[in-house]
């Protein structure tokens, strides 16, 4: 049998070492709540890096169903006050420290986004699913990407992302839909990684009966 090229030897290990710094990169990235996070954030340079990750998602029909919008600090303030006006939508009699409550949460993580879905782009035949997946692989770039330059990040949702506030204050199309909040900044206070699961809980083979 005749001896492996150089050339071959040395694309093997490149691509031996390129899975094993992945594996570690997805590893590492775990969830960190927003109260978790502050400041240094991500710097021009990463931010662009971190958003270019997302643009690497898959997306059939290249119908980019999905796009972020970056809640700058001056901002801030207002989407509190949305975050207020959305829980009041909800319950009236909210007392004035569950609207502070809800206000404060505006101003976690030295950087926030907010990642929405449009359903009525481009090309009806291709599913709202795919839509739906293109965005997840996104923000897991998104995510993956963050934890290569050293940041903690988390995704958040709640009631307030289907509120006539947030919708108003974000200018969301009819056929937009807000699906999460992105934090990113430096984690400040960590806990141990929760137990993944492992191939075996989550893989079968097909089996005829």
């Amino acid at each position: 049998m005749a001896a492996a090229s150089p050339g071959a030897a040395a694309a093997a290990t490149s691509a031996t070492e390129l899975a094993d710094t992945l594996a570690a990169l997805l590893q590492a990235r775990r969830t960190v709540l927003p109260k978790r996070l502050g400041l240094p954030g991500p710097q021009a340079a990463e931010l662009q890096a971190i958003l270019a990750a997302a643009g690497q998602a898959p997306d059939h029909g290249q119908l980019l169903p999905w796009r972020f919008i970056l809640v700058p600090q001056p901002l801030r303030p207002a989407l509190g006050q949305a975050f207020v006006q959305a829980l009041l939508e909800r319950d009236p009699q909210a007392q004035p420290q569950e609207q502070q409550r809800a206000r404060e949460k505006a101003a976690r993580a030295p950087l926030l986004l907010l990642l929405v879905l449009d359903s009525g782009c481009g090309d009806a035949n291709i599913p709202a699913a795919e839509r739906i997946l293109s965005a997840g692989c996104a923000v897991q770039n998104l995510l993956l990407m963050a934890t290569a330059l050293g940041y903690g990040s988390a995704l958040t949702s709640g009631k307030a992302l289907t509120s006539q506030a947030l919708r108003r204050l974000f200018a969301l199309g009819a056929a937009e839909s807000a699906l999460c909040f992105v934090s990113i900044g430096t984690v400040l206070a960590d806990k141990p990684a929760r137990l993944r699961p492992q191939p075996g809980d989550y893989v079968r083979s097909l089996e005829i009966p």
